[in-house]
């Protein structure tokens, strides 16, 4: 696996591996910290060998604790509002990237940790994960997106109040309100995120592309304009090689082999 000071990347077998590694630092996230998983998450968007990322924390104790302290202490209202707009940004980009990502979280998920997390398109963790948005604590909001993502997720009175009181909930509370997908024994954590990668590589890859547009869209606009873009994400999913392969592959009982167009 190679890779840069804080954040190493590597691929296998159709998966890219992002792994934060600052775990003298509980794996928090400064500024290089974000730019460099900027650059590696758009290695994977372009490299058409891979198909899912997962995304998680080195050590045993942190996925992302959170931001910078240090960094965030001496931030003008310029430089704070310029800082949250830069990280949005990034995860923007994982959100959009048109590759489903996991988060694969092995510990604390606070601050911009569970807004990196809230980024990814899945999210699976260990059973001792903590899971918050603390920033209230020090007279601060959450900045990279954490406001709008997590009520999203889980609704506007669950997000709320994780955010007003800014106290981490565990893992199986946070499966329960639906801010997780599933959550394992810890030892289980990176096999099962990457069985669920595995699975979703045996999809078509343009229907994947299209299903996570027509589902980050549909949230930003109506019923009926969401239903609309459905309709004509469908349409040109009919036009691939993909489907034809697909519905082919069904009626003859067999696997199909998807080639990405």
């Amino acid at each position: 696996m190679n890779g840069s000071t804080r954040v190493l990347y590597g691929t296998k077998n159709g998966i890219a591996r992002i792994t934060i590694s600052r775990p003298e630092k509980l794996n928090a996230l400064d500024r290089q910290t974000v730019q460099e998983i900027d650059r590696v998450v758009a290695s994977a968007g372009q490299d058409p060998s891979v198909g899912v990322l997962i995304i998680t924390g080195a050590g045993e104790k942190a996925f992302v604790a959170g931001a910078d302290i240090g960094e965030l202490a001496s931030q003008t209202p310029v430089e704070g509002t310029a800082y949250a707009r830069a990280g949005q940004a990034v995860l923007d980009r994982l959100e959009r990237l048109g590759k489903p990502s996991i988060a694969a979280i092995n510990g604390y998920a606070l601050g911009g940790g569970l807004e990196l997390a809230m980024a990814c398109t899945l999210r699976v963790a260990a059973e001792s994960a903590k899971l918050g948005q603390p920033e209230v604590a020090l007279g601060i909001i959450p900045g990279y997106g954490g406001t709008q993502r997590l009520a999203r997720l889980v609704g506007a009175g669950r997000a709320l109040e994780m955010i007003l009181t800014g106290e981490p909930i565990d893992a199986r509370e946070a499966l329960r309100i639906g801010l997780l997908n599933r959550v394992v024994p810890a030892a289980e954590l990176l096999p099962a995120a990457e069985a669920l990668a595995r699975t979703i590589l045996t999809r078509g890859p343009v229907a994947l592309r299209y299903a996570l547009q027509a589902v980050h869209e549909g949230l930003q606009t109506t019923l009926n304009e969401g239903l609309s873009m459905e309709a004509a994400l469908f349409g040109l999913c009919c036009a691939t090689e993909d489907m034809r392969e697909g519905t082919r592959a069904f009626v003859e009982k067999r696997k199909p082999a998807f080639k990405g167009r």
